[in-house]
């Protein structure tokens, strides 16, 4: 797959684009309440409001349910770019209601890409289907490729095939064996895949990096490690018995371990199965049912196609270019892609050589390390109009002019201005006097951004910076 087409594919993504997770929102439809695998850290029974964990949900839905649902609120977050069907049990352990809810939402709106996140057990057989339905991209949780570890995750794992449910090593491995096989056959049709892995403290902790490796083999796109939530009031296996969460400082080992193979997801949520709204912004409590049930489809349609989706998503992206833009330009202006804002007094714009209280203009530049580009040029009246009124000019005026500025380059100023423009923040330096513009800019960006580890330099080096 081409850079091109996995960058349109994740583009407005925010579970796959840590970039786009700050921009659009996504909506997780709970049309899936059946599992085929039981798991040691999940119990779907718990449901609380106020809580955020992968199973949770306040209500069911149906497959009509769930469109007019999706309507409903594309229609309200204008940068709803996402459905996806997480549960609360397994998107794939439930084919009937998930391929209908995927075939309406894609009908009804066609704009919207299409997940589902599954354990992998029945991934195999349903990949080429979900291709048919719109899905784009999957998620699959897989903690162990050990058998042995897998057992001590799941206590079951019904096999549909031969209506059998199997238990400890031989249940692991045959679920093992359909994730590798439904990962390798997704990843070959051109679907972008991410794995889960539930750090789990004392049993697939140091595993992991073994579990990265073979999604390297795979061409697995993203892979993210997320930690064991384990309280007792939570009913799981593993809070029951003791198994403590993962705290911060392992997942970030193991994302640390495991980024040397693959790609890692550092900005997951870990999202209620019916989350709504940008990542770590959960609205799924503002859209009770009846705002949307008692309404007409062809009303909820009508009002989405005309809630100027389109418009307000394009005016997302120009920020995003705006952004992507002023990044680079800092990118080649700082080598810690730091800059600051500095104001120079230099009467033809070249040379540092305007006393303050003269200058009617003021030069603003960004500077970095590497090099400067003029940001603005100010224009204010002098501070001084001449000897009897020098210290009674407009500061006001000139310290609303330089708002953004934290440096100010002049030949000489006096004591009360030069207080009032350090009360407002701005730090004046007269030790740059006749110094050319440019190589005074970096080296006072240089000092201020690194003030512990830069001295100012001479005149001679500063210029040899500069390139002048």
């Amino acid at each position: 797959m081409s850079c091109e087409s996995v960058e349109s594919k994740i583009q407005n993504h925010p579970c796959y684009s840590e970039g786009a997770h700050h921009h659009y929102a996504r909506i997780h439809l709970p049309v899936a309440p059946a599992c085929n695998i039981q798991c040691h850290y999940c119990n779907r029974k718990y449901d609380c409001s106020n809580e955020s964990r992968p199973g949770v949900t306040s209500g069911r839905l149906r497959p009509d349910e769930a469109l007019k649902k999706v309507l409903h609120v594309g229609d309200r977050i204008k940068q709803l770019s996402v459905v996806g069907i997480a549960g609360p049990g397994d998107a794939l352990a439930n084919p009937k209601n998930t391929f209908e809810t995927l075939r309406l939402v894609h009908t009804y709106a066609p704009d919207l890409k299409l997940c589902i996140s599954t354990n992998g057990l029945r991934l195999p057989e349903f990949v080429d289907r979900l291709i048919e339905h719109g899905v784009d991209h999957i998620t699959v949780t897989l903690n162990a490729i050990d058998p042995a570890i897998g057992a001590q995750i799941y206590p079951w794992v019904y096999d549909t095939h031969t209506k059998k449910r199997l238990t400890g090593v031989e249940g692991a491995t045959l679920l093992l064996k359909r994730q590798l096989e439904g990962i390798a056959l997704a990843v070959k049709r051109g679907l972008l895949v991410k794995v889960n892995s539930v750090l789990i403290p004392g049993i697939n902790e140091d595993h992991l990096p073994a579990v990265a490796a073979e999604l390297k083999q795979m061409g697995v796109f993203l892979h993210n490690i997320m930690p064991l939530l384990s309280k007792r009031e939570f009913g799981t296996h593993f809070a029951l018995n003791g198994v403590p969460s993962a705290t911060k400082e392992q997942v970030q080992r193991a994302q640390v371990a495991c980024g040397v193979d693959v790609k890692q997801m550092a900005h997951c949520q870990q999202c209620r199965a019916d989350a709504v709204g940008l990542l770590g912004e959960d609205k799924s409590s503002d859209f009770a049912p009846a705002a949307y049930l008692q309404q007409p489809l062809e009303a909820l349609h009508g009002a989405y196609q005309s809630s100027g989706r389109e418009a307000f998503q394009e005016a997302i992206e120009n920020f995003r270019r705006h952004a992507e833009n002023a990044q680079a330009a800092r990118a080649r202006l700082s080598s810690t892609g730091q800059t600051v804002l500095i104001a120079v007094t230099a009467s033809s714009g070249d040379r540092i050589d305007w006393h303050f209280g003269a200058c009617d203009r003021f030069d603003i530049y960004e500077a970095g390390d590497r090099g400067v580009r003029l940001f603005s040029k100010r224009e204010v009246l002098p501070y001084c109009s001449g000897e009897s009124t020098c210290g009674t000019g407009p500061i006001q005026a000139i310290k609303k002019a330089l708002k953004g500025v934290e440096r100010l380059l002049t030949v000489r100023i006096g004591n009360r201005p030069a207080s009032e423009l350090i009360a407002a923040g701005i730090t004046p330096d007269e030790q740059y006097a006749d110094w050319p513009v440019e190589a005074a800019l970096i080296a006072a960006a240089k000092a201020h951004l690194h003030p512990d580890s830069a001295s100012n330099p001479p005149l001679s080096a500063a210029l040899a910076t500069a390139g002048a």
